[in-house]
């Protein structure tokens, strides 16, 4: 085997692979391909047993003719289970040398960009931030530290403002690191006495972007230097950026200077994506995935199933894609397949609290208490519009995707603070009047029956 030869051809061959055929198919039968041989035009891939034969029977003439764009004419390609040969090429480092770098490390996402990134009320402050940081390294928001569960977006931005900050920054150097691979760089510096240029490589560069920095917690040596590396880049007018699932003052082991600092500059949130939001990211993967196929109605479904982690939201694309290549190629995907697909890991539950809208609530209502649309949403405080107006709002809250500013706005501009306000004024309401706690269940049910009802 001719491991130069692999690291020099193998790339080439992943081009023609995702080339030819859609990035959906691409993601899950090509990537987890690894060559483990090539002799002369002969090439080997290892692949999850599971992968095999349909690699074979379904994608041999693919593989072959992408080998043969860069082997030659008589290039051949055997795909084989991942570890049931010997002639495996390895994939840990020889003792006593650090491994190879994490591939999050260091490396930006081609398809982590702004123009990529899809705007709605869950991530818009956070998206500002992020452009702002990208325009103005070092003078918008420092640190600027962004949080929010897996999933929502928060690597996106990140590579988002290496990428533009490398594009229009005339020069300024970024790093994008993780803190596992900052703190497996800090170690093996310590062990190789090579610790001075470890601190040029982070302290040196202009922006510096650094993921999951949560699992700093409990790394006290790691810790210390980040402190240092912290300071020493926000000194110098260097622009950090962070992301976190948790908030800093929830992250109870790191110590309480750094917290601090964290929460010196902007601290904004991302949250799970509305599905109007979701709509548009999957139509989005749909276009660039080149699937012009899909009924609009199946990504209505996936929008309805998969809820809370965009991560969560393409990879059910991706995986009703790759079963309709396999399956159903040359027809549509229709909201029918979608369910079938999707029943195992997304299946439909009974509460469909997330198919109302605000519009419909308010009308809903209106109607109920006597009023026109137009007094929930204007300024009057009289109490035969106030009441109504709070149980609408309450009722968006609990049976919409809908965030608190999205209904805010509704309501004639209000914010988030006013809506919270109604639903707990509401809650109290229904807790202690049954005549109110009738009329908000008489409503929900109205909107989307029984299950529509819930009590707090």
């Amino acid at each position: 085997m001719n491991t130069a030869e692999i690291d020099r051809r193998w790339p080439a061959i992943q081009a023609h692979l995702r080339a030819a055929v859609p990035e959906s198919v691409h993601q899950i039968w090509f990537e987890p391909l690894r060559p483990v041989a090539l002799e002369g035009p002969a090439l080997t891939l290892a692949a999850p047993e599971s992968h095999v034969r349909c690699l074979a029977d379904r994608f041999g003439r693919v593989l072959q003719t992408s080998a043969a764009a860069e082997l030659g004419p008589d290039a051949s390609v055997d795909v084989v289970v991942a570890g049931a040969e010997e002639r495996r090429r390895p994939h840990t480092p020889p003792p006593d040398r650090p491994g190879p770098p994490d591939r999050r490390a260091g490396e930006l996402n081609p398809g982590y960009t702004f123009d990529e990134f899809v705007i709605g009320d869950g991530n818009r402050l956070a998206h500002a931030a992020a452009l702002a940081v990208a325009e103005q390294p070092g003078q918008a928001y420092n640190p600027l530290f962004l949080y929010g569960p897996p999933g929502v977006g928060k690597t996106h931005l990140l590579h988002s403002i290496g990428h533009y900050v490398r594009t229009h920054g005339a020069g300024l150097t970024v790093r994008y690191t993780t803190v596992e691979a900052f703190t497996s760089a800090f170690v093996t510096a310590l062990r190789e006495g090579d610790i001075a240029r470890f601190k040029t490589a982070y302290r040196g560069t202009d922006v510096l972007l650094i993921d999951d920095i949560q699992f700093l917690e409990d790394k006290a040596r790691t810790e210390e230097e980040f402190f240092h590396t912290f300071n020493a880049l926000h000194d110098t007018g260097g622009q950090l950026v962070l992301t976190s699932d948790r908030l800093p003052r929830d992250m109870q082991a790191l110590e309480e200077r750094l917290r601090e600092r964290f929460e010196s500059g902007l601290v904004a949130d991302i949250t799970a994506p509305d599905v109007h939001t979701r709509l548009t990211i999957l139509r989005k993967r749909a276009g660039h995935d080149r699937l012009g196929h899909i009924d609009p109605r199946a990504l209505e479904v996936i929008a309805d199933r998969v809820a809370d982690n965009v991560r969560a939201l393409e990879g059910a694309l991706v995986r009703v894609a790759a079963f309709h290549s396999l399956r159903h190629p040359g027809e549509p995907v229709t909201p029918e397949l979608v369910a079938h697909v999707l029943d195992k890991l997304y299946p439909e539950t009974r509460d469909r609290r997330r198919r109302a809208t605000v519009a419909v609530i308010q009308a809903a209502v209106a109607q109920e208490c006597g009023l026109d649309v137009d007094d929930l949403v204007s300024p009057s405080r009289a109490a035969r519009v106030s009441w109504p107006r709070q149980l609408a709002m309450y009722l968006a809250r609990e049976l919409t995707d809908a965030t608190l500013p999205a209904i805010g706005r509704a309501f004639g501009g209000r914010d988030h603070a006013t809506v919270l306000y109604a639903v707990k004024r509401v809650r109290e309401r229904i807790a202690a009047d049954p005549d109110a706690y009738d009329l908000a269940r008489s409503l929900s049910e109205r909107l989307h029956g029984p299950d529509g009802d819930r009590r707090d």
